[in-house]
């Protein structure tokens, strides 16, 4: 974390360790710099007040790593390090990306497809539920007692990605066009980054949409140029670490449903004809987007709002989320279609060296034009 002043013309005198008294969510190496910055400051101080009384709603989940996940980690006891490796998962595998220094050791050559878990098969979903979705899932316990998963399972740092995708829709199922007369759900997945390395997991739609075809397109400029236009089909669930497990066993029957997913390099705005050639979204979803942080969203947001396809955006924390909303507003000269809200199904371990004190976590709050 650095200082809320820093670039503001003086140089920082140190670490950023005296937090304004009121917010306490942004810190400054003086109280010089502080001072300076009140003016910037004041505007946005009750507003992240509010949002740090919200904390403990933010931070709680119902598994068994939750205070190591999320306290420890805000309070730089504990790092995404040391919980990966405590677990056997650190630098390995789809986990690889869940680490800074992980990221850092991805290769080039690193698998298209990861199709194993590194997890026993008590701790992952590797087959089918035991039983068809009876009602609409609403939270992280909801879904494991679902899928016969125990709650010491850090599995849902990975399958908050299509979990998001489902809490979306569902959201948003009474604007989504004429799904219910078809077979095929497709949505457009803007600005990918480590999704890219973690695709296998989307196979998890089969469970969460067990009577369509989903299609989802992959665009963003983070999508490597020899990738760009690979397709790959998901038939079956991410293999658990167990030998003898029956997910290990060839099926002899093949799936009536399929996830697709394809890549595309480059801006959404840019690709959009050749993404359209088939068929247009029913969803388009743009997880921790950064809306305010990055301009090329304009023109982005100025082609969805023609679409009058529903589009929901996520991001870190809530104030990012408020910046997003008010440069949403002010392209589109309208009001949010769906306000900023806490996604149930946010990753469960906080996010290491913030811009501010506020807890983030992946997808943490989402909103929709």
């Amino acid at each position: 974390m650095e200082c809320a002043a820093n670039g503001r013309g003086t140089r920082c005198v140190g670490p950023p360790v005296r937090r304004c008294a009121r917010c306490g969510a942004v810190a400054y190496c003086s109280l010089s710099h502080q001072i300076s910055h009140w003016s910037d400051h004041k505007e946005e101080c009750e507003r992240l007040e509010e949002q740090m009384r919200d904390a403990d709603i933010l931070n709680t989940f119902p598994f068994t790593f939750c205070e190591e996940a999320t306290l420890q980690i805000l309070e730089e006891e504990e790092s995404r390090c040391a919980f990966l490796s405590r677990r056997s998962l650190h630098k390995i595998g789809m986990w690889s990306c869940e680490c800074s220094c992980g990221v850092s050791n991805i290769c080039p050559n690193f698998p298209a497809l990861i199709k194993c878990w590194n997890l026993s098969s008590t701790l992952v979903p590797c087959g089918d539920p035991i039983s068809p979705l009876s009602k609409q899932l609403s939270c992280w316990k909801e879904y494991y007692e679902w899928r016969s998963i125990t709650l010491d399972s850090p599995i849902a740092l990975l399958l908050q990605w299509p979990l998001t995708i489902y809490h979306a829709f569902q959201l948003n199922a009474g604007r989504v066009r004429s799904v219910n007369g078809g077979k095929d759900i497709n949505i457009h997945y803007l600005g990918p980054d480590k999704e890219l390395f973690q695709l296998a997991v989307f196979g998890e739609l089969l469970a969460l949409f067990p009577d369509y075809n989903v299609h989802i397109d992959f665009v963003g400029p983070a999508v490597p140029e020899y990738r760009d236009g690979e397709k790959i089909n998901l038939h079956t669930y991410v293999h658990c670490d167990d030998r003898d497990c029956k997910c290990k066993v060839p099926s002899e029957t093949t799936s009536s449903t399929v996830v697709t997913l394809q890549l595309f390099k480059g801006f959404y705005h840019d690709r959009f004809r050749d993404l359209i050639k088939d068929s247009l979204p029913h969803l388009i979803i743009a997880p921790n987007a950064g809306v305010a942080a990055y301009p090329s969203w304009m023109e982005t947001i100025e082609l969805i709002r023609g679409l009058k396809t529903p589009a929901v955006f996520t991001d870190y924390c809530e104030e990012a989320a408020h910046l997003a909303a008010r440069c949403l507003s002010s392209t589109t000269s309208c009001q949010l279609a769906l306000p900023i809200q806490l996604n149930p199904f946010r990753q469960p371990m906080a996010v290491e060296d913030t811009a501010l004190h506020l807890p983030c976590y992946s997808n943490c709050f989402l909103f929709g034009i």
